[in-house]
């Protein structure tokens, strides 16, 4: 996250090294985009380790792997120096090289159009305030494991949904 950003977020925690390290591993999927959607998440901390996975009835991908980081970050119930990784080039450039951009723009994308998904993205920085966050992009259906149990999980509960109907 840049200094500019920590700066000017409420409630930004520094601690160094003496937060918690944590991995949150995120993913989304989408039945037909839009159409019924899960999201889930991996948290590890040590030898601990927490999933949880949920779904929306009409939504697209890239929300879905929103609400999967904006999730599993809110879950953390204190400061944490947090590694998210996650399969969506998405959100891992919008983080790391577009949202400081988009801020000072009042919301607005490099064409002067409003940045979809703002509601999901300024839940997602009140969420990532907290903690000291760095940004990974992993291949997806890759060699990560704990990517690939997201991913199972966000699927089954796009599917729920469709069982559900």
């Amino acid at each position: 996250m840049s200094r500019w950003l920590r700066l000017r977020l409420p409630g930004w925690h520094d601690g160094g090294d003496l937060l918690r390290q944590v991995l949150l591993f995120t993913d989304g999927s989408c039945l037909g985009n839009p159409g019924p959607g899960g999201w889930a998440y991996l948290l590890r901390c040590g030898s601990v380790e927490k999933e949880l996975s949920g779904a929306e009835p009409d939504t697209t991908n890239n929300r879905m792997e929103l609400q999967a980081v904006i999730v599993g970050l809110s879950a953390l119930k204190e400061p944490c120096a947090v590694r998210v990784v996650t399969d969506s080039q998405y959100v891992q450039r919008s983080m790391t090289e577009h949202l400081v951009r988009w801020m000072r723009a009042g919301w607005r994308n490099s064409r002067g159009a409003p940045v979809a998904n703002r509601d999901l993205w300024e839940a997602l920085v009140r969420a990532s305030s907290r903690h000291k966050v760095s940004w990974t992009w992993v291949r997806g259906h890759g060699a990560s494991a704990e990517q690939n149990r997201c991913d199972q999980l966000a699927q089954a509960a796009a599917r729920s949904l469709v069982v559900a109907a």
